[in-house]
């Protein structure tokens, strides 16, 4: 992992001549710069500190008409270095160069005051005092500001030394988490070799010969070769790649694109639900404000929503509001970007996304100031994100809200007692028509979502099932004769343990027909999970309370249940995967954790 850091500062303060200095590498790379002696693209250079930590310069102009070129080489860094003549001192874009690292949230840096060699001592001072104050309540907090000349080379050292306990902090906070990603802030044409992109990446490494999806698009290219630095590796860690990517589908890549293994966490969208932060001295962008979003390497054109539920005031001067964009972006949940007017030119806001697809159609509804704010305090990715989306939309996926699942939980069982019986489809379809007037569910989900409400009830024995008929749970049916009762009840004893006989053979064993066996699965004195696979029901709940338990505590193995259950894996897997079903759990790569309706399931098991 290298430490990745972008400059900023007035144009003609010296940012690129300080790099050549420090790296002896020229990071005006267009013939253009090098004859009109500016930056006007981003460019990029390197250093290996004294500890073997390598440093990636992001170098980005500091023209004013090019400050989009500079969000480019922003977006994506870890830290930054704020340039300041000593000669000019802090100027326009200075300014606005800061309030844009402020907006993006970047957290560490460097304040370097060049061309010391052409003021004295008494300038140098007061330059350095006014990069304080300049800086002062800023995210960047209060970096060293330390002196140098390029020229001369006064301070090079000093500086380098600076830069080094900057990669060292920047390196103990540890690898971001989240999937493998890459902004896309160069693509040229190598002949014989095809397209090649450069990036800053972030998340997990990259290997060669992996595939990547293209967000905007959803095409998949595969990675030909890396190279870091201008060497070729098989893997590469987060920091400065260039990608040789092969097959047709990256022939339409360009700059604001990302390339990502995991599709379904970073998203093309052209709505996002976002938390704003004014810039120093402005208010929060009103209602309807049109501005140019600015996110990793992209832009686009947007408009402001605060009206009604979509503008809440958030903790620490953070307001809500919807991003409507005029073409998609990729994006992913925590993702900071700045908001600007390009007209005459202001920064608006930074902000951050929440959620780069927000709740639509009647699950709008269901936004309300505690929902966003238990969102925007959520760890974006993390379980507590998780839930608070979910309660937010109120439907994701297969997975409802809770409060969802007990509405329709209730509204199931009023229709099964005012009919006192009815199909099981009908009341399937009955209950997804109360689920609409809910929330947004795609049609296909529909009947599944009414299925597993209906299921969770059967399973916790407020409804019996008997074949396609469906009633609240009730005594027995009468007549029946007392020796199939008795035969009954044998049967049930002989299924309540934790590693049961087959059903066949227990049913055989206590004389109990098939319609008696019907009748305890009627009433729901045995649970069957499979053909010849039953617990008698007090039986089944205390080992599916018993697996929640331990799943509440860590991830659940099958084996971690075989173990504490005493019984063997035929039995631990039709427990857990209908727990799975049900949605009392949820399966991850680590095992099994508490599902959507973990606490619907626990409050029941109480209730007994």
């Amino acid at each position: 992992m290298s430490v990745v850091v972008g400059t900023a500062g007035h144009i003609d303060h010296g940012k690129t001549t300080l790099l050549r200095a420090l790296t002896g590498i020229d990071a005006d790379r267009l013939p253009e710069e090098r004859r009109r002696g500016m930056t006007i693209d981003v460019g990029y250079a390197h250093l290996e500190l004294p500890d073997g930590a390598i440093v990636d310069f992001v170098d980005v102009p500091g023209h004013d008409r090019l400050v989009a070129n500079m969000l480019v080489g922003a977006g994506e860094i870890d830290a930054a270095l704020l340039v300041i003549a000593a000669d000019d001192g802090p100027r326009a874009q200075t300014i606005e160069h800061l309030e844009l690292l402020d907006g993006l949230a970047v957290t560490d840096g460097l304040v370097v005051v060049t061309k010391t060699d052409a003021v004295d001592e008494e300038r140098i001072t007061a330059i350095v005092a006014e990069a304080h104050r300049l800086i002062a309540g800023t995210s960047l907090g209060g970096p060293a500001v330390l002196c140098a000349s390029a020229t001369t080379g006064d301070g090079l050292a000093a500086l380098v030394d600076g830069l080094a306990s900057l990669s060292s902090r920047v390196l103990a906070r540890g690898i971001p988490s989240g999937p493998t990603r890459l902004a896309v802030d160069r693509v040229f044409r190598v002949k014989g070799r095809g397209t090649v992109v450069t990036g800053t990446l972030r998340g997990a490494p990259l290997e060669a010969g992996a595939s990547l999806v293209v967000v905007p698009g959803g095409a998949t290219v595969r990675v030909r070769e890396l190279q870091v630095r201008g060497q070729t590796v098989e893997r590469a860690g987060p920091g400065r790649l260039a990608i040789n990517v092969a097959g047709d589908d990256g022939a339409g890549l360009t700059r604001g694109f990302v390339l990502t293994t995991d599709p379904a966490a970073i998203i093309a969208s052209d709505r996002w639900l976002v938390a704003l932060r004014p810039a120093r001295g402005a208010a929060v962008p009103a209602d309807r404000t049109r501005a140019q979003v600015h996110l990793g390497t992209a832009r686009a054109g947007a408009v402001v929503g605060r009206a009604g539920r979509d503008g809440v005031e958030l903790e620490d001067g953070e307001a809500s509001a919807i991003i409507r964009l005029e073409v998609p972006l990729a994006a992913a949940a925590g993702d900071r970007f700045v908001l600007r007017r390009p007209s005459p030119s202001r920064t608006l806001a930074g902000g951050r996304v929440l959620d780069a697809s927000p709740p639509r159609g009647i699950s709008r509804r269901r936004t309300t100031p505690e929902r966003l704010t238990a969102l925007a305090e959520a760890t974006p990715g993390g379980d507590g994100w998780t839930s608070a989306r979910l309660d937010l939309h109120g439907a994701l996926g297969d997975a409802l809200a809770p409060d969802v699942v007990e509405r329709l939980e209730a509204s199931a069982t009023e229709l099964a007692m005012a009919r006192g019986e009815l199909s099981v489809a009908e009341l399937r379809t009955l209950t997804a028509r109360v689920l609409r007037r809910l929330v947004t569910v795609g049609p296909g989900a529909q009947a599944g979502l009414a299925s597993q409400a209906i299921d969770g009830l059967v399973g916790d024995g407020r409804l019996q099932r008997d074949r396609d008929r469906i009633r609240l749970a009730g005594a027995a049916a009468a007549g029946l004769a007392p020796a199939v009762q008795a035969a009954m009840d044998r049967l049930e004893a002989a299924l309540a343990t934790p590693a049961p006989p087959p059903l066949s053979v227990a049913a055989r064993a206590s004389g109990c027909p098939p319609a008696g066996v019907r009748e305890l699965e009627r009433t729901n004195r045995i649970v069957r999970l499979e053909d010849d696979l039953a617990w008698a029901a007090d039986t089944y709940r205390g080992l599916a309370a018993s697996a929640l338990a331990l799943a509440r505590s860590a991830p659940l193995t099958p084996a971690g249940l075989r173990d504490a259950t005493g019984t063997s894996r035929k039995y631990v897997m039709a427990i857990l995967e209908d727990l799975d079903r049900r949605a009392i759990l949820r399966r991850t790569d680590a095992g099994h954790v508490p599902g959507p309706r973990a606490p619907l399931a626990a409050e029941a098991s109480a209730r007994r």
